[in-house]
């Protein structure tokens, strides 16, 4: 199958790494020429160590390849999903099947990434969400890790099926609004979890922490219209467990910056590569006051990000909240 990766950071780069070895014919796309002929030329991606680009992979800057591709990637940050789509709007294969990477809800519209592209490029195409426990480090070096693919469910299968190999495996699920939910609060949650790192705290509070995060994401996603099942899956569970506790994960990395003293940009600039959990703050907390849902550990992460909040003052709210029912 012609597939098409869109955006080349480790994640882009993993999953063509990931098509190639499905038996593909994949395309890795960089808008800037300069880089992109970088890494043509020397085969590797520096987010990447260890792991060497093959020879049949190709790398460009044009947008011609998807003129012939049955599948395009959207494995851009969040943030340029819409732009992303408009740019190459006019250059996709008609019918051709769109897989959403990102992980994220767009600021303002509070739109899931499938949504924002369905909004640029309309009904023509089929669109699916990709999400999952799967660090783009391990998945370049063909560690076993599962996926989900979420959408209409022959769209789903399509997707399970180009995706699959023997290290990757990938299951369906009809509940797109659920697996992207659970993939942009994971984010802001391993924020949460990197900062009660930095200030000394243990597992009983990375425990507590992801465990409610469930219960917040949950409620989000049933306000939404998903699956609170959903948030028990890879989508959920599993991607809240790699992303708090792993030493790939950007935004725990920042969080942990965050707890050992650093300010929020300077936090930013030391991880060096973009954490989405800092923008999924500001979105998961404009959609969480639109549907009514309360997510204090959400809330207590925007407000450190964005109001200055002290982050050893973050347990200490979150520990004296009233009293209540665990479900």
């Amino acid at each position: 199958m012609n597939t098409v990766v869109l955006g080349s950071g480790a994640w882009g780069t993993a999953l063509a790494l990931l098509l190639c070895r499905a038996g593909h014919r994949v395309t890795l796309w960089n808008r800037d020429p300069e880089k992109a002929g970088k890494m043509e030329r020397r085969r590797t991606n520096p987010r990447l160590p260890g792991a060497s680009l093959p020879r049949e992979l190709r790398i460009t800057a044009s947008l011609d390849p998807l003129a012939e591709a049955e599948l395009t990637v959207f494995a851009v940050p969040s943030y340029a999903v819409r732009e992303t789509a408009g740019l190459v709007r006019s250059a996709l294969r008609p019918g051709a099947l769109l897989v959403s990477a990102a992980k994220g809800v767009e600021p303002d519209t509070c739109l899931r990434m499938t949504q924002v592209i369905r909004s640029e490029l309309g009904d023509a195409f089929p669109v699916t969400a990709l999400s999952g426990p799967s660090h783009a480090e391990e998945v370049a070096l063909c560690m076993p890790t599962g996926c989900v693919a979420a959408g209409e469910p022959e769209d789903a299968i399509r997707v399970q099926q180009a995706f699959s190999t023997g290290d990757f495996r990938v299951y369906t699920s009809t509940d797109p609004t659920g697996v992207e939910l659970c993939g942009a609060v994971k984010n802001v949650i391993a924020l949460g979890c990197g900062v009660a790192d930095g200030l000394g705290y243990g597992d009983n509070s990375r425990a507590l922490l992801i465990t409610r995060a469930v219960r917040e994401a949950g409620e989000l996603v049933l306000r939404a219209g998903g699956s609170a099942w959903t948030c028990a899956g890879l989508a959920g569970v599993g991607d809240l467990i790699v992303t708090c506790t792993s030493r790939h994960s950007r935004n725990r990395k920042a969080g942990l910056l965050l707890g050992q003293g650093l300010k929020v940009r300077d936090a930013m600039d030391q991880v060096g590569a973009v954490v989405e959990g800092y923008y999924a703050a500001d979105s998961v907390r404009t959609l969480s006051e639109r549907l009514g849902v309360s997510m204090p550990i959400c809330a207590c992460v925007y407000d450190m990000l964005y109001k200055d909040f002290p982050p050893g003052g973050c347990m200490e709210r979150l520990m004296g909240r009233s009293p209540r029912s665990e479900f």
